[in-house]
């Protein structure tokens, strides 16, 4: 019993020293150059339909491997989305065709291997990711200004939803407000695959900053409608540029 006692008392003054030393070598502005099994990053990314922001946490598996979990907020343009402007009282401009704005939402698992090591403070390690998981998309129907004519004859502007069998470009004079159509969205549940590289060029082994590059697959098993007169989309591919940033520790 005591020498079980004896082993574990020198386990922990030795983990104590490790983490003390650690720290004082970081604090000295020196890399310890150690494996830390825990990361958690935050990042943006701009991709070929939008932008977006993602949290991601890893752990370490092995050396070289770590498991992931992400999670990602977007949005999600139509190719063929133009902004136009057809009024001479300065409303805001509209993209004609437009049915819906997409929103998404992201929540995955994967695991990333280290391809290339870096072997010191100024080199870069290149990594691939995989990820697989959900995602929920929100479709806000797109509300656009036209005039009316009240009974005494004056012109006023008026906020309806667009409707592709009655909206010429030449009847609608702006953009309507964000807020109308928001008690009108409907939900599209898919699922999403992600394939990435990424290159980590953080000065301290303990700190993440990296550029990711890769490509996205989002599915849906109801097609999402966002412009007029194209089709409704099952399968979605993208590609994405972004900076991440975060932390290691044990």
């Amino acid at each position: 019993m005591k020498q079980i006692l004896y082993s574990l008392l020198a386990l922990f003054i030795s983990a104590l020293c490790f983490s003390q030393s650690t720290s004082q070598a970081i604090a000295n502005g020196q890399d310890p150059n150690v494996l830390y099994r825990n990361e958690m990053s935050f990042g943006f990314f701009a991709h070929s339909r939008g932008f977006g922001m993602n949290f991601m946490r890893a752990k370490h598996v092995t050396g070289t491997r770590k498991r992931l979990l992400e999670v990602q907020a977007l949005n999600m343009k139509h190719p063929k989305e133009v902004k136009v402007s057809n009024s001479v009282d300065n409303s805001k401009k509209f993209i004609y065709g437009k049915l819906n704005s997409i929103l998404l939402f992201r929540a995955g698992v994967g695991y990333q291997t280290t391809l290339f090591k870096r072997s010191d403070r100024k080199s870069v390690e290149i990594r691939t990711s995989y990820y697989v998981g959900g995602n929920l998309t929100f479709a806000k129907p797109n509300y656009v200004l036209v005039y009316r004519e009240n009974i005494t004859g004056n012109k006023y502007q008026q906020s309806v939803k667009y409707d592709p069998a009655v909206h010429t470009i030449d009847s609608i004079s702006g953009r309507g407000p964000l807020v109308d159509g928001l008690s009108e969205i409907k939900v599209y549940p898919g699922a999403y695959a992600k394939l990435n590289l990424s290159f980590e060029y953080a000065p301290f082994s303990n700190k993440v900053k990296a550029i990711e590059t890769g490509v996205i697959l989002d599915y849906y098993p109801k097609a999402l409608p966002i412009m007029a007169q194209n089709p409704a989309e099952n399968f979605i591919v993208t590609l994405y540029v972004g900076f991440v940033f975060g932390k290691k520790w044990f």
